[in-house]
C-alpha cells in the first residue's frame, strides 16, 4: 500500500487543501500521496479564494480542487491522519477507530516529530516509521494546552490571516519532511 497523508479540517476550503498543496510541494521528493476532506463537507465545491491564493504559491494550480466529503475508507486508506483541530481528530476517530494511532492535529505531529528520534529500521516504509516515532515521542512528552494543537481557522479573515494560517502549517510539515529525510 501506498504511503498517504490525509489533512481534515472542517469544510475543506480553507486549511486541509491549503495543507494539502503545502505538503505535495515539500513532500515532493517521497513517495507519499497526499489528500483532504472535510468532516463537514459538501461535495465538490471550489477552494475559498484566499486559500488558492496560498495553493498557487505553492507551483500548483489549485483550480481544479473540488471539496469532499471525510467517509471512513479516506481514513482507514491513510497512513498518516492529520487534523486542524482536536474536535476533528475526535471525529476522525469515532468515524474509524483503526486510525486511532496515526491521527494526529497537524500541530501537534509536529511538535512530536520534533522530539521525536529519527527511526533507523524501517524497511523501506518510512512513513509509517516516523508515525510510530511520532507516537513513541507522544508518550513522553506532556500533553499541550489546546491553543498548542489547534490550528485557528481563517475563515472570515484577511488574506493575512490565510497566510499566517498556511506558515504554521508549513512549519508543522516541514519538521516531519526533516524526520522523514532523517530516517533515510
Amino acid at each position: 500500500m501506498d504511503d498517504r497523508v490525509l489533512f481534515v479540517c472542517h469544510a475543506n476550503m480553507c486549511r486541509s487543501p491549503m495543507a494539502e498543496f503545502i505538503a505535495r510541494r515539500l513532500l515532493a521528493a517521497h513517495p507519499v500521496t497526499v489528500a483532504s476532506a472535510g468532516t463537514d463537507a459538501l461535495d465538490d465545491r471550489p477552494m475559498h479564494p484566499y486559500a488558492a491564493e496560498v495553493a498557487a504559491g505553492t507551483g500548483a494550480d489549485p483550480t481544479g480542487f473540488r471539496t469532499r466529503r471525510l467517509r471512513p475508507e479516506h481514513l482507514t486508506a491513510a497512513t498518516l491522519v492529520l487534523t486542524a483541530t482536536r474536535r476533528q481528530r475526535s471525529h476522525c476517530t469515532s468515524l474509524a477507530p483503526a486510525a486511532l494511532h496515526r491521527t494526529f492535529t497537524v500541530r501537534q505531529f509536529g511538535r512530536l516529530v520534533r522530539a521525536a528520534d529519527a527511526p533507523t529500521d524501517h524497511g523501506g516504509a518510512v512513513l509509517r516509521a516516523v508515525v510510530g516515532a511520532a507516537s513513541q515521542a507522544r508518550g513522553r512528552l506532556q500533553p499541550a494546552a489546546p491553543e498548542a494543537d489547534d490550528l485557528l481557522d481563517p475563515i472570515g479573515g484577511s488574506p493575512a490571516d490565510f497566510r499566517r494560517c498556511a506558515e504554521e502549517i508549513e512549519r508543522s510539515i516541514a519538521a516531519v519532511v526533516a524526520l522523514i529525510a532523517a530516517a533515510g
